[in-house]
Protein backbone atom coordinates (compact mmCIF):
# COMPACT_ATOMS: atom_id res chain seq x y z
CA UNK A 1 0.00 0.00 0.00
CA UNK A 2 1.47 3.01 -1.41
CA UNK A 3 1.21 6.61 1.24
CA UNK A 4 -1.28 8.94 0.70
CA UNK A 5 0.28 12.02 -1.85
CA UNK A 6 0.98 15.24 0.08
CA UNK A 7 -1.52 17.81 0.20
CA UNK A 8 -0.12 21.03 -1.37
CA UNK A 9 -0.07 24.12 1.33
CA UNK A 10 0.34 27.43 -0.79
CA UNK A 11 1.93 29.15 1.96
CA UNK A 12 4.12 32.18 2.60
CA UNK A 13 5.33 32.87 6.81
CA UNK A 14 2.61 35.51 7.73
CA UNK A 15 0.03 34.48 10.56
CA UNK A 16 -2.20 33.39 8.47
CA UNK A 17 0.20 31.10 6.84
CA UNK A 18 1.04 29.73 10.20
CA UNK A 19 -2.61 28.66 11.26
CA UNK A 20 -1.85 26.01 8.34
CA UNK A 21 1.29 24.53 9.44
CA UNK A 22 1.01 24.11 13.15
CA UNK A 23 -2.76 22.21 12.04
CA UNK A 24 -0.67 20.16 9.38
CA UNK A 25 2.01 19.52 12.15
CA UNK A 26 -0.62 18.67 14.81
CA UNK A 27 -2.25 16.10 12.55
CA UNK A 28 1.46 14.67 11.07
CA UNK A 29 -0.21 15.01 7.63
CA UNK A 30 1.88 14.73 4.70
CA UNK A 31 2.16 18.03 2.87
CA UNK A 32 4.82 19.93 0.40
CA UNK A 33 4.93 23.77 0.32
CA UNK A 34 4.85 26.13 -2.48
CA UNK A 35 5.51 29.56 -1.60
CA UNK A 36 3.31 32.59 -2.71
CA UNK A 37 5.57 35.28 -2.39
CA UNK A 38 2.87 37.93 -1.75
CA UNK A 39 5.35 41.10 -1.80
CA UNK A 40 6.53 40.11 -5.42
CA UNK A 41 2.43 39.74 -6.61
CA UNK A 42 2.52 35.46 -7.04
CA UNK A 43 -0.63 35.94 -5.39
CA UNK A 44 -2.22 37.02 -8.63
CA UNK A 45 -1.00 34.15 -10.99
CA UNK A 46 -3.93 33.05 -12.60
CA UNK A 47 -3.28 29.27 -11.52
CA UNK A 48 -2.92 30.57 -7.86
CA UNK A 49 -6.18 32.49 -8.50
CA UNK A 50 -7.87 29.03 -9.36
CA UNK A 51 -7.13 28.00 -6.32
CA UNK A 52 -7.73 31.23 -4.08
CA UNK A 53 -10.19 33.93 -5.87
CA UNK A 54 -9.51 36.55 -3.54
CA UNK A 55 -5.63 36.19 -3.91
CA UNK A 56 -4.77 35.78 -0.80
CA UNK A 57 -2.19 32.78 0.99
CA UNK A 58 -2.95 29.97 2.15
CA UNK A 59 -4.30 27.63 0.22
CA UNK A 60 -4.39 24.08 -0.13
CA UNK A 61 -4.65 20.90 -2.38
CA UNK A 62 -5.83 18.22 -1.35
CA UNK A 63 -5.67 15.31 -3.85
CA UNK A 64 -7.75 12.40 -1.56
CA UNK A 65 -10.91 14.75 -0.90
CA UNK A 66 -14.15 13.81 0.70
CA UNK A 67 -15.32 12.07 -2.05
CA UNK A 68 -11.52 10.72 -3.01
CA UNK A 69 -10.86 13.33 -5.68
CA UNK A 70 -8.73 16.32 -5.43
CA UNK A 71 -10.53 19.22 -3.69
CA UNK A 72 -8.93 23.26 -2.69
CA UNK A 73 -9.57 25.06 -0.18
CA UNK A 74 -9.41 28.70 0.76
CA UNK A 75 -9.19 30.93 3.53
CA UNK A 76 -7.46 29.71 6.60
CA UNK A 77 -10.31 29.24 8.68
CA UNK A 78 -12.13 27.08 6.18
CA UNK A 79 -8.88 25.25 5.50
CA UNK A 80 -8.60 24.79 9.57
CA UNK A 81 -12.25 23.39 9.67
CA UNK A 82 -11.60 20.88 6.56
CA UNK A 83 -8.78 19.31 7.92
CA UNK A 84 -10.73 19.08 11.26
CA UNK A 85 -13.26 16.64 9.53
CA UNK A 86 -10.88 14.92 7.41
CA UNK A 87 -8.98 14.08 10.47
CA UNK A 88 -11.67 13.82 12.88
CA UNK A 89 -9.31 15.72 15.69
CA UNK A 90 -9.29 19.42 17.16
CA UNK A 91 -13.02 20.38 16.51
CA UNK A 92 -15.04 19.01 19.41
CA UNK A 93 -15.86 15.63 20.24
CA UNK A 94 -19.39 16.82 20.43
CA UNK A 95 -21.88 18.85 19.28
CA UNK A 96 -21.75 21.55 22.35
CA UNK A 97 -17.63 21.33 21.86
CA UNK A 98 -18.11 22.18 18.34
CA UNK A 99 -20.00 25.14 18.78
CA UNK A 100 -17.81 26.45 21.20
CA UNK A 101 -14.76 25.92 18.48
CA UNK A 102 -16.51 27.32 15.97
CA UNK A 103 -17.28 30.62 18.07
CA UNK A 104 -14.30 31.06 18.72
CA UNK A 105 -12.60 30.55 15.38
CA UNK A 106 -15.28 32.92 13.58
CA UNK A 107 -14.18 35.39 16.40
CA UNK A 108 -10.52 35.15 15.36
CA UNK A 109 -10.76 35.20 11.46
CA UNK A 110 -13.78 38.31 11.54
CA UNK A 111 -12.08 40.16 15.11
CA UNK A 112 -8.76 39.33 16.33
CA UNK A 113 -6.91 38.92 13.03
CA UNK A 114 -8.70 41.63 10.82
CA UNK A 115 -7.96 44.37 13.95
CA UNK A 116 -4.68 43.15 14.45
CA UNK A 117 -3.52 43.56 10.60
CA UNK A 118 -4.50 46.71 10.50
CA UNK A 119 -2.76 48.01 13.67
CA UNK A 120 0.38 46.12 12.43
CA UNK A 121 -0.15 48.11 9.38
CA UNK A 122 -0.67 51.55 10.63
CA UNK A 123 2.32 51.01 13.38
CA UNK A 124 4.47 49.38 10.79
CA UNK A 125 3.92 49.49 6.99
CA UNK A 126 1.94 52.73 6.69
CA UNK A 127 4.66 55.54 4.97
CA UNK A 128 3.41 58.62 6.98
CA UNK A 129 2.24 57.62 10.67
CA UNK A 130 -1.78 58.45 11.24
CA UNK A 131 -2.56 59.00 15.00
CA UNK A 132 -6.22 58.19 15.02
CA UNK A 133 -5.52 55.13 13.21
CA UNK A 134 -2.81 53.79 15.14
CA UNK A 135 -4.39 54.42 18.78
CA UNK A 136 -8.15 52.79 16.77
CA UNK A 137 -6.50 49.69 16.32
CA UNK A 138 -3.89 49.47 18.99
CA UNK A 139 -7.22 50.20 21.51
CA UNK A 140 -9.10 47.73 19.43
CA UNK A 141 -6.47 44.86 19.63
CA UNK A 142 -5.99 45.76 23.31
CA UNK A 143 -10.05 44.80 23.82
CA UNK A 144 -9.33 41.53 21.86
CA UNK A 145 -6.77 40.48 24.20
CA UNK A 146 -8.69 41.34 27.18
CA UNK A 147 -11.52 38.99 25.87
CA UNK A 148 -8.94 35.94 25.34
CA UNK A 149 -7.88 37.18 28.90
CA UNK A 150 -11.21 36.67 30.84
CA UNK A 151 -12.34 33.77 28.63
CA UNK A 152 -8.75 31.94 29.73
CA UNK A 153 -9.25 32.72 33.37
CA UNK A 154 -11.62 30.16 33.07
CA UNK A 155 -10.54 27.32 30.32
CA UNK A 156 -6.62 26.41 29.59
CA UNK A 157 -7.79 26.94 25.93
CA UNK A 158 -10.11 29.05 24.08
CA UNK A 159 -13.05 26.55 23.28
CA UNK A 160 -11.83 23.98 26.16
CA UNK A 161 -9.87 21.72 25.04
CA UNK A 162 -7.01 22.75 22.12
CA UNK A 163 -8.29 23.14 19.20
CA UNK A 164 -8.33 24.97 15.55
CA UNK A 165 -9.58 28.11 17.57
CA UNK A 166 -6.04 28.17 19.31
CA UNK A 167 -4.08 27.37 16.03
CA UNK A 168 -6.07 30.75 14.39
CA UNK A 169 -5.39 33.23 17.29
CA UNK A 170 -1.65 31.96 18.59
CA UNK A 171 -0.28 33.46 14.89
CA UNK A 172 -1.74 36.54 15.63
CA UNK A 173 -1.01 36.72 19.04
CA UNK A 174 2.98 35.98 18.64
CA UNK A 175 3.69 39.33 17.22
CA UNK A 176 2.04 41.32 19.87
CA UNK A 177 5.07 44.18 20.54
CA UNK A 178 3.96 45.34 16.88
CA UNK A 179 0.63 45.44 17.77
CA UNK A 180 1.65 47.69 20.84
CA UNK A 181 0.67 45.21 23.46
CA UNK A 182 2.42 43.91 26.76
CA UNK A 183 1.34 40.19 27.44
CA UNK A 184 2.39 41.32 30.85
CA UNK A 185 -0.97 43.14 31.13
CA UNK A 186 -3.09 39.76 30.29
CA UNK A 187 -1.59 37.49 32.47
CA UNK A 188 -4.22 34.44 31.80
CA UNK A 189 -3.45 34.97 27.96
CA UNK A 190 0.45 35.27 28.59
CA UNK A 191 0.13 31.83 29.86
CA UNK A 192 -2.08 30.45 27.20
CA UNK A 193 0.14 31.87 25.00
CA UNK A 194 2.81 29.70 26.72
CA UNK A 195 1.11 26.58 26.59
CA UNK A 196 0.51 26.71 23.07
CA UNK A 197 4.02 27.85 22.02
CA UNK A 198 5.33 24.82 24.07
CA UNK A 199 3.55 22.29 22.17
CA UNK A 200 6.10 20.13 19.89
CA UNK A 201 4.12 20.93 16.66
CA UNK A 202 3.89 24.41 17.10
CA UNK A 203 7.70 24.99 17.26
CA UNK A 204 7.64 23.36 14.15
CA UNK A 205 5.58 25.03 12.32
CA UNK A 206 7.14 28.32 13.56
CA UNK A 207 10.49 27.13 12.50
CA UNK A 208 9.13 26.23 8.92
CA UNK A 209 8.25 30.35 9.06
CA UNK A 210 11.88 31.05 10.08
CA UNK A 211 13.55 28.95 7.39
CA UNK A 212 10.90 30.35 5.00
CA UNK A 213 11.82 33.02 2.54
CA UNK A 214 10.54 36.48 4.36
CA UNK A 215 8.84 39.18 2.98
CA UNK A 216 11.02 42.44 1.73
CA UNK A 217 9.02 45.45 1.89
CA UNK A 218 10.44 47.87 -0.51
CA UNK A 219 8.32 50.49 -2.45
CA UNK A 220 7.49 47.26 -5.25
CA UNK A 221 6.34 45.50 -2.79
CA UNK A 222 4.37 48.18 -0.87
CA UNK A 223 2.79 49.06 -4.07
CA UNK A 224 1.52 45.60 -4.30
CA UNK A 225 0.48 45.01 -0.62
CA UNK A 226 -1.26 48.24 0.22
CA UNK A 227 -2.28 49.82 -3.78
CA UNK A 228 -4.96 46.75 -4.84
CA UNK A 229 -8.32 47.26 -6.40
CA UNK A 230 -10.03 45.15 -8.25
CA UNK A 231 -9.04 42.88 -10.63
CA UNK A 232 -11.33 43.19 -14.24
Amino acid sequence: MTDPAPITLYYWPTPNGHKITIMLEECGLAYEIRYVDIGRGAQFDPAFLAISPNNRMPAIVDPDGPDGSPISVFESGAILQYLARKTGRFHGRNAREQVAVEEWLFWQMAGLGPMAGQAHHFRQYAPEPVPYAIARYTDEVNRLYGVMNARLARHDYLAGPYSIADMAAYPWVRPYRNQGQSLADFPHLEAWYRRVRARPAVARAIAIGKRSPQLEVDEEARRVLFGQRARQ
